[in-house]
């Protein structure tokens, strides 16, 4: 969910990416507010409405946004905004706003729960919906969501949402009396403190809410071993520790920013939403790692590790196989399953193979057999994830299931007499368990939000953690809110006409639910206490505390306090030309005094007078000014009523911006001796102007010193001493320039030396600088001759930090560069750098300032005109290019087409990866040419193909006449082999097919034929037996007998194995679906059924994860 507008102001604890102001609302998620200080939800009825927007020529629009007319209920209005191109997203972009906002009274706000939808005007149960609430005011007008549903999605003609090219947009909106949120103190009220949002983190905080309040998981982290000298930010252990004491001992909302600091995640990754269940897979298995070796090692698997057998039982022979398997975690059918005990009945529901899906057994060939799933054992703490989300093959998409599905506050997997137990199991255990918490989705498909009821002490109160709030729940109305389906309302269509019954799906329910096992709850619910945790981590979270509490008090008394800085022609001298260029000084690096607003200016002098050595009688102090042109400069010395002032009343009379610090500039004149003298009397037609002196040879700038001048003077007044200033001769001839302004752009106009001052409108602080005359061959040899193009070249420098795209999180090298700089001179700097002789075997990407990732496409050669063009992302400008060291340079490298090969040498049979680069006309038959020069081959004469692998099966066979600028060898895999002998003179009585390696994946009492390792070509002849076969395949594949004895041998087609005896012809299962004589589609191949040994994640949550969801990582 997604606040609007970028005006908020910026919490420390928070992840903010930088960006430009973009009009409207802006990408992060919100917290999902709740309704009265007790509960998630206000007490009172509310006032509901549903309101439809047809939009025409929708396809059609040209325009950034667009907002619907306005909408009443009751007395509020309403509208609806959308981003039809999306808002700096691919996604369309939607939100609900308060039509009248502008002219409501100061300090209104209302809360709403609302839901917006695309409809689907052909199938209404595809229509995309999603749901959240707000308690809107003056700063968040506008609430909703900036990745709502892809455009690609809404714009596709055939997904039924743009029908005559109309889009029917509703809005459902129930409107409560408003409450007050930030009066709500959630420890106070539940003794609970909640965590805060990063961005699109509610998923990882309801998981967070959920482990932590598992007191013998927490008791688990509290005693991992961590260092002293451990940084939170690069530990896993220790942000965790930290983060749960802080949980058990704060008094306010907790920060998550260590904690995915250490997970290795950047200000991107926090605003990328995951699927809960995977990241609960992911952490824990980085746990478990983590503990390896230490006290606490297996403490997960003892929490969270079940067992179960999947088994296959033959009915008219003694044969039985069966394979025991751990599990962290269940996932569980809704669809077509009214509650928990319906899903575990479908998991071990007995699946009968008969008829054409007969199971092979060995020695007894195809057999009648039952299959199914029956569990040894429970763990003491069983998660529970709920398949809501499920692909519909007849849409193409993920559809999220929102059907009613009920789940006991006490689960027994021992009913009907342990029908859900294997044999083999202990039936001494009780097997009862007790609700103990239950995450929320809250959304649909595309994105949503995240929360979780838990009663931590398994009493029967309940409470919803919902990101920074905490509030107690009353369970009876939670538990019939989370069990999903749909509810009717009373929506006032027409106001003021009829209120007509409307029936609407609920989008918030249950997705995981963990429950805790009665026999161990004494131990899992244990006390966790400070003796638990570490002295070290005690001491460093006691000195945090006492910090924050610190800089809490200075926050509570800063009303009473002002600072005041100081300049001097010190600072000036010393920051011109090193840290500043234009302007006077870094009013951070001078001097600076915290004083009390009501202490007398004639106190503060006082104190300036010890830390300057500068007696109070020698001490003039000028105000600064912001001028109009965002220069800063002092403007006019304080009068001796001011003085008389408070310090406070200064900061106040100079600044009219709030908490505005006092600037002051000190004005000092010293004696030969460097002793303070008196100060000059100042008159009304004095100017007090500051000068810079500029070397264009050494392009260099200082600062000169300043003078009072005459108004009606002009400058050859002080042309002499201007040169003594510089240390030239008394009649150098010199030429002076007015620093105007620097931003947007730079001017600096030159002075006529025989105007007055006045006349060249120059007043109190303004800047002159000068520099030596030049002759015309002199500015021609010198690339900035004159200050002016001094001043363009500094303003566009800017320091570059260049990474290798091998290592894209980690800064190499900065160099400072103009962005002015041509292609030629950007990587001719970086060739310097890195010591590579030739500046075109350099090539640089651009970075994604959204996604803090290396674009996908280089920079071409000469591709841009200047390091501008290269840092510009939209209308992001970084300060990131990622470098690249070529072994050829790019002009020929561009020229080329590079693949990727992988061959598999005949002799030592290892497959080595070849790079291949070609020019773009090439054929596939110039590159097996290639190829032969580099690989070592059976026999000089021996032929190649090329072929397209692709999830371990065979794609394409290339022809040799392919041109190979259409090949992408990006996501499938290019192998090259050499032809064998038979294959070459195939007759019409061969059959050249593929033959792949397979297992069949018992999941959820589902068969799935699941490919691994290297597939391959072979040839079958009309008549041989699959006995014959098997020799072949035996010796060309070098596998041991008693290991090929195992293996069992199908035909496979369309995703069903019907396995084959040795007797079987091969050649007449494939002769109907030969083509032009030898080339058989890949859903038909030959499958060899046997263990896969090389190692392979666990498909676990992800599996059910939306294509489009990016896979949770934790780096380290």
């Amino acid at each position: 969910m997604d606040p609007p507008a970028p005006n908020e102001q910026e919490d420390e604890d928070m992840l903010v990416p930088r960006s430009d102001v973009v009009e409207g609302p802006q990408p992060m998620e919100a917290p999902e507010p709740t309704g009265n200080t007790a509960g998630s939800q206000p007490e009172e009825d509310p006032q509901t409405a549903k309101f439809t927007w047809r939009i025409e020529n929708f396809s059609r629009l040209n325009v950034k946004k667009l907002y619907s007319g306005i909408y009443e209920l009751g007395d509020y209005k309403w509208r609806i905004l959308i981003f039809p191109k999306g808002n700096n997203a691919d996604y369309l972009s939607m939100y609900l706003d308060v039509g009248d906002s502008a002219t409501l009274p100061y300090g209104w706000c209302r809360y709403a729960h609302f839901s917006l939808a695309v409809v689907n005007q052909v199938h209404s149960k595809y229509s995309v919906r999603k749901e959240t609430q707000h308690q809107f005011n003056a700063r968040e007008n506008d609430w909703g969501f900036t990745s709502f549903m892809p455009l690609g999605e809404l714009y596709d003609p055939s997904r039924g949402y743009l029908v005559n090219d109309t889009c029917v947009v509703e809005a459902e909106i129930a409107v409560y009396r408003a409450m007050d949120p930030w009066l709500y103190d959630s420890k106070k009220e539940t003794g609970f403190v909640g965590l805060k949002n990063q961005g699109a983190t509610c998923y990882m905080n309801s998981l967070l809410q959920t482990l932590y309040h598992i007191p013998y998981f927490r008791k688990v982290v509290y005693h991992m071993p961590t260092n002293v000298n451990d940084m939170p930010s690069a530990s896993i252990p220790l942000a965790l520790q930290s983060l749960f004491y802080k949980l058990q001992y704060s008094d306010n909302s907790v920060a998550t920013k260590e904690l995915t600091k250490s997970f290795g995640w950047d200000t991107y990754d926090a605003f990328l939403q995951h699927d809960v269940q995977e990241l609960n897979r992911v952490l824990c298995e980085k746990l478990e790692e983590k503990m390896k070796r230490t006290v606490v090692e297996g403490a997960i698997q003892q929490l969270f590790e079940g067992h179960h057998i999947n088994y296959i039982d033959c009915i008219n022979v003694d044969y039985k196989s069966s394979r025991k398997e751990s599990f962290y975690d269940l996932q569980l059918d809704v669809k077509g399953c009214r509650d928990v005990y319906a899903s575990f009945d479908k998991y071990v529901e007995v699946e009968h193979l008969d008829g054409d899906n007969k199971y092979h057994a060995e020695q007894y060939g195809l057999q009648d057999a039952k299959k199914g799933v029956l569990f040894v054992d429970f763990p003491p703490v069983l998660q529970l994830h709920l398949k809501r989300f499920e692909y519909d093959f007849v849409r193409d998409i993920m559809v999220k299931i929102n059907d009613r599905y009920e789940f006991p506050l006490q689960l027994d997997l021992d009913r009907d007499n342990g029908k859900y137990l294997s044999p083999e199991a202990d039936r001494r255990v009780r097997n009862l368990y007790t609700l103990h918490s239950v995450l929320v989705h809250s959304g649909g498909v595309h994105g949503g939000h995240y929360y979780a009821f838990i009663r931590p002490t398994l009493s029967s109160q309940w409470y919803k953690f919902d990101d920074e709030r905490v509030t107690k729940e009353d369970m009876n109305k939670a538990l019939e809110e989370l069990y999903g389906g749909e509810e009717e309302h009373l929506m006032q269509t027409n106001p003021g006409i009829n209120n007509t019954p409307f029936r609407f799906t609920k989008h918030s329910n249950a997705y995981m639910l963990v429950y805790i096992r009665e026999s161990d709850k004494d131990k899992i619910m244990c006390n966790v206490d400070e003796k638990d945790i570490a002295e070290h981590l005690r001491e460093r979270l006691k000195r945090e505390r006492e910090e924050k509490e610190q800089k809490k008090k200075e926050k509570a008394e800063a009303h009473l306090y002002t600072v005041v800085k100081v300049a001097c022609d010190e600072d000036f001298a010393w920051q011109i030309g090193r840290d500043v260029y234009f302007d006077l000084v870094d009013h951070d690096k001078v001097r600076n005094f915290r004083v009390q607003k009501l202490m007398p200016f004639n106190n503060f002098k006082e104190e300036v007078a010890k830390e300057f050595g500068i007696p109070v009688q020698f001490q003039r102090f000028w105000l600064w000014a912001k001028r109009q042109n965002h220069t800063c400069r002092p403007n006019r010395p304080l009068t001796h009523l001011e003085e008389a002032q408070t310090v406070g009343y200064l900061r106040d009379l100079s600044n009219k911006v709030q908490n505005a610090e006092l600037k002051l500039f000190l004005e000092l004149e010293l004696g030969l001796d460097l002793r303070p003298i008196p100060l000059p009397i100042r008159t009304t037609d004095d100017i007090l102007l500051f000068f810079k002196l500029y070397d264009p040879e050494k392009e260099e700038l200082r600062y000169a010193g300043r003078l009072f001048v005459k108004g009606t003077g002009k400058p050859t007044d002080i042309l002499t001493k201007l040169n003594e200033m510089a240390g030239y001769a008394s009649d150098e001839e010199i030429e002076l320039y007015e620093e105007i302004k620097f931003e947007p752009s730079v001017m600096c106009e030159h002075i006529d030396k025989r105007s007055t001052f006045r006349s060249s409108q120059l007043e109190d602080g303004d800047i002159v600088c000068f520099q030596k005359s030049l002759s015309v061959q002199a500015s021609k040899r010198l690339r900035c001759p004159d200050i002016p193009s001094f001043f363009e070249y500094r303003h566009n420098l800017q320091v570059i930090h260049f990474r290798s795209l091998e290592k894209p999180k980690e800064d190499e090298f900065c160099l400072q560069l103009s962005k002015l700089d041509t292609y030629d001179e950007v990587v001719g700097r970086v060739a310097h750098q890195l010591g590579v002789d030739d500046p075109s075997k350099i090539r640089l990407t651009s970075h994604n300032s959204y996604s803090q990732q290396p674009k996908p496409n280089p920079i071409k050669y000469r591709g841009v005109d200047n390091l501008f063009d290269m840092l510009l992302h939209y209308n992001q400008t970084s300060d990131i290019l990622y470098y690249e060291i070529l072994d050829m340079p790019l002009p020929e490298l561009q020229g080329l087409r590079a693949l990727k090969i992988a061959f598999r040498h005949a002799t030592n049979n290892e497959m080595e990866i070849y790079d291949i680069r070609l020019p773009k006309e090439s054929t596939v038959a110039d590159v097996l040419n290639d190829l032969r020069m580099k690989a070592e081959l059976s026999h000089p004469n021996a032929e190649l193909r090329l072929l397209e692998v692709f999830t371990h099966r065979i794609y394409k066979i290339f022809p040799s006449s392919e041109k190979i600028e259409s090949i992408n060898d990006n996501y499938w895999t290019l192998r090259a082999e050499e032809i064998p002998e038979e294959e070459k003179n195939l007759g019409p009585h061969d059959c050249l097919i593929h033959v792949y390696h397979f297992m069949n994946e018992e999941n959820q009492n589902q068969m799935k034929i699941q490919n691994f390792g290297e597939p391959f070509l072979m040839v079958i002849h009309e008549g041989e037996i699959l006995a014959h076969v098997k020799i072949r395949v035996q010796k060309k594949l070098h596998v041991p007998d008693e290991e090929f004895s195992k293996w069992k041998f199908a035909f496979v087609a369309q995703g069903r194995a019907e396995y084959l005896q040795d007797s079987d012809i091969l050649f007449s299962h494939f002769q109907s679906l030969q083509r032009s004589g030898i080339y058989v589609a890949s859903e038909q191949y030959l499958g060899l059924e046997h263990l896969d040994n090389s190692p392979k994640r666990s498909l676990g949550a992800n599996q059910y994860r939306p294509s489009h969801e990016k896979a949770v990582k934790i780096y380290n």
